[in-house]
């Protein structure tokens, strides 16, 4: 980022150059993201309607790519070119890198009025806010470490949840032996990164994952138990289809729903995915924590980075914030995103059985001190460190270097990244 952008008064003086521009009818507000999908795309309605009913009007700036890399590439072109959107979506570091270069506004005064800091979680404001000042709306926390499974498929087999990753291993063998594609992946990197997060949690356990992956321990970065991470992902590579490079996650998502795959490793977006295709939690597919990691949740938090546009924020940028906090859409955002509130006194009642488990889950995590940010999806470390272990583990999945090189790069990587 910072080869695009040098300081913060540059970023400043390009910002300042077309304040509002994005918003020049001074009605509406220009939105950049990525939530493309059926499920993603009828969340986000959710909150275009709650707008519309303000007489706010929004245009609209989808950039397809689930981890959202591409929309940063675009975002940084708009800011270098003086022409910042009205409001972006963001995730973990990226939040912070923007704010620390002050390309960001205060949203202080619409957090104060309406009591942000009592409700949303102390680990959802680490990104949120940057010397006191908030700067981004949380959306959703989701939960990155759940495995998503067709029950009709299952049951055909006789596979019941897996709680060991032994179990785990023996239901996709049988799966493979009854001629069932036993795990739906994309392979794009943050979705190997996505499937690794939780393999890692499962195998080091969360203060080995910390260790390595918030605090980039070298020597746990470096030892057994991460060779026996990437010996996990070995066996989960040997059970996707061979046509799984490049698939979009959403389309992975697809096979599990129309019974061609038994499982998918992806956070709990999937779950719009199901519930916009007609199908019921329980009944049609179901929801757990990868096996070894029921007690902990690794998350993410969607928030909207709301950019300077001359020094001050506009009505539209603060209507926008109030209505994401707000805690009617709160919940029913998340009701259909597969996410759950970004603020703890949102009643479960709307929620679905995925979703009252995933409320409580969150709560425990947070409670016991199990809940960490996840190294997939940017709220582990910063950009240069993710994206180097992002090059490390794609790489072993696709079968440049085993497990035991894999190890060695990784600590390197790291190291280098720093």
């Amino acid at each position: 980022m910072r080869s695009y952008l040098k300081t913060k008064t540059a970023i400043a003086v390009a910002l300042s150059v077309t304040a509002g521009a994005a918003q020049a009818d001074g009605h509406g507000v220009e939105v950049l993201h990525w939530w493309t999908s059926g499920g993603e795309a009828a969340a986000l309605n959710v909150l275009k309607g709650d707008l519309e009913g303000q007489g706010i009007g929004w245009t609209d700036m989808p950039v397809a790519g689930g981890g959202g890399e591409q929309a940063m590439t675009v975002l940084r072109a708009r800011v270098t070119a003086g022409n910042a959107p009205t409001a972006v979506q963001g995730l973990g570091f990226d939040i912070l890198d923007w704010a620390n270069q002050g390309a960001l506004a205060n949203l202080n005064d619409v957090a104060a009025a309406e009591g942000w800091d009592a409700v949303v979680p102390e680990a959802l404001q680490a990104f949120a806010k940057v010397d006191g000042a908030w700067v981004s709306a949380p959306v959703n926390v989701h939960s990155t470490n759940w495995v998503w499974a067709n029950k009709a498929v299952l049951d055909a087999n006789g596979i019941a949840v897996p709680e060991t990753w032994e179990e785990f291993a023996a239901a996709l063998e049988t799966l493979k032996a009854a001629g069932v594609t036993p795990i739906a992946h994309g392979g794009q990197a943050w979705q190997d990164a996505t499937v690794f997060d939780a393999v890692a949690m499962s195998t080091l356990g969360p203060d080995g994952y910390k260790a390595a992956f918030i605090d980039l321990d070298a020597e746990v970065l470096g030892s057994d138990a991460m060779k026996e991470a990437f010996d996990r992902m070995a066996v989960i590579r040997a059970n996707v289809d061979e046509n799984f490079s490049g698939r979009d996650w959403n389309l992975a998502t697809a096979m599990v729903i129309n019974g061609e795959a038994g499982f998918q490793m992806m956070g709990d977006w999937a779950k719009g995915e199901f519930l916009n295709a007609g199908k019921a939690p329980g009944a049609d597919f179901l929801c757990f924590r990868f096996p070894g990691t029921q007690d902990q949740v690794t998350f993410n938090a969607d928030q909207f980075m709301m950019f300077d546009q001359g020094g001050a924020v506009s009505k539209e940028q603060a209507a926008l914030a109030s209505a994401i906090l707000s805690p009617s859409f709160q919940s029913a955002f998340n009701v259909v995103k597969g996410s759950v509130p970004a603020r703890t006194d949102v009643s479960d009642e709307a929620f679905d059985d995925c979703g009252k488990k995933g409320m409580a889950d969150l709560a425990a995590a947070a409670s016991s001190g199990n809940l960490f940010g996840s190294m997939a999806h940017g709220h582990a470390n910063p950009a240069a460190v993710k994206n180097a272990m992002y090059d490390v583990i794609t790489a072993h999945f696709n079968g440049e270097f085993d497990s035991a090189e894999a190890v060695l790069e990784l600590v390197d990587a790291v190291e280098i990244a720093q």
